[in-house]
């Protein structure tokens, strides 16, 4: 879940290159010109800062594990080098280089992958020990490619195909591949699992239809459009926590959400509605149409959509539940994070209740926009999305804890072998994935590199 912009532009932030948000959507990572930036997105009215760094310039790639305090970065700087730090102790783990430009970066807890044009390094995340390398993978220019957050199955997917839409799926923890899915006709725009890693979605760079196929099998389960009238291109894919929700946010100024749901017959002939009537015919008329019609007449259009007030510009989105409540959240080029509220019931335009700047004004001042009071003058007979009250803000927690180990590297400088823990470390933040218990420098001994 990241979007990424290499030069400044018409609309972007001045300084902001990228933003990504940790795999359970409750921060928010930025790399900017000066550095980086990690904020919590836990409440609606107030986005705080947790750590900011300007150790390391031009930040283009920036990736925390969950709430730890574990982060990896990568500089336009030395843009074959991956940096692992403890933000929280302002050390450096480790540090890696490749024999190319890192383009993209996964972890969960027990995978760490780096994604080079034509490889893929799959590290153990415990250590930092390189497992295996898959080289000459298809040219992926984009470096797209996607974990899932679950590590009892760590499955990796990237593109098997220049030309169509296939999808390599990949056992990241026993190294071996599991299947290829003939996803679109077209190349590959973006993927992404859900939290556990059983459903993944996929777009082509026509951005017509998204697709959503079981895992580990590569069946089909849903396919959605997302419009006919032009291509686009889809920048972020995003599934809600329990997988009944899909986003998806492209170039133009529609993000789009899905419902994954299965319709069910029987409860069709229960209550016949017109809609149902219609639906039927249409269904049986399909079998008498050519295939690509036939495919889409069964394709469903979105269950809620949100309608930026900016246009041609990348953006990330994610589904998350703030406050008790579901939330869209758009993080722009533009340096501002959207919050939108969602009706998990009866879907329709989505609602603006908050905008927080990201990037500093001129004065070092961060601005946020209270759209609340035109929220409330909203007619009482809009939709649940549109009336909703937002909850008293309560304070959110920004000393988030995390690691507790004292082993790690510093500015290069290896630390001795009786300094790391002898075994796992126990946490103390919602019981996250021990740390990185032993690593070298892997820059000196040569290790990281393509053979």
């Amino acid at each position: 879940m990241e979007t990424r912009e290499g030069t400044d532009g018409p609309g972007r932030a001045e300084g902001l290159i990228c933003a990504s948000f940790n795999q359970d959507t409750t921060s928010l990572a930025v790399g900017t010109k000066k550095g980086y930036k990690l904020f919590s997105v836990t409440s609606i009215d107030r986005l705080d800062l947790i750590h900011e760094s300007a150790d390391t310039p031009d930040v283009y790639i920036v990736e925390r594990l969950f709430s730890s305090s574990l982060v990896v970065v990568v500089s336009l700087a030395v843009p074959c080098r991956m940096n692992v730090y403890h933000f929280k102790k302002g050390t450096e783990i480790c540090n890696y280089s490749y024999s190319n430009n890192i383009l993209a970066v996964r972890l969960n807890r027990q995978r760490l992958i780096v994604c080079l044009e034509e490889s893929i390094y799959i590290h153990n995340i415990k250590d930092m020990k390189l497992l295996k390398t898959l080289l000459n993978t298809p040219s992926n220019p984009a470096g797209l490619c996607a974990l899932s957050n679950n590590h009892s199955n760590s499955y990796l997917v990237y593109p098997g195909s220049t030309t169509i839409g296939e999808i390599t799926v990949y056992d990241a923890n026993n190294l071996s591949t599991v299947t290829t899915i003939a996803a679109h006709d077209s190349p590959l725009a973006a993927v992404t699992f859900n939290a556990s890693g059983t459903k993944l979605a996929s777009a082509s760079e026509r951005g017509t239809v998204i697709r959503v196929f079981g895992i580990p099998d590569g069946a089909r389960l849903f396919e959605f459009r997302r419009g006919m009238k032009r291509y686009v291109s889809i920048s972020s894919l995003s599934f809600s926590a329990d997988a009944q929700f899909l986003c998806a946010s492209s170039n133009t100024e529609t993000v789009h959400i899905f419902k994954l749901e299965q319709h069910s017959p029987s409860r069709e002939e229960e209550s016949p509605t017109w809609s149902a009537y219609v639906g039927k015919m249409f269904s049986a008329a399909s079998n008498y149409l050519p295939a690509q019609v036939s495919d889409m007449m069964n394709q469903d259009r979105a269950f809620a959509t949100v309608r930026l007030n900016i246009f041609g510009l990348k953006n990330v989105c994610a589904l998350a539940t703030i406050q008790k409540l579901p939330r869209l959240l758009v993080a722009s080029s533009d340096g501002s994070l959207y919050i939108y509220n969602v009706d998990p019931q009866d879907g329709g335009e989505c609602v603006l209740v908050k905008n927080h700047r990201l990037i500093e004004s001129e004065d070092g001042q961060r601005e946020s926009a209270d759209v609340s009071e035109s929220r409330a003058a909203q007619p009482t007979s809009q939709s649940y999305a549109a009336t909703v009250a937002i909850p008293t803000a309560t304070p959110s927690t920004t000393a988030l804890t995390g690691y507790s180990e004292d082993g790690g590297m510093r500015k290069g400088e290896v630390i001795p072998e009786h300094e790391f823990a002898a075994g796992p470390v126990c946490l103390d933040d919602e019981k996250e994935f021990p740390p990185i218990n032993r690593c070298r420098d892997e820059t000196r001994s040569g290790k990281g590199r393509r053979p």
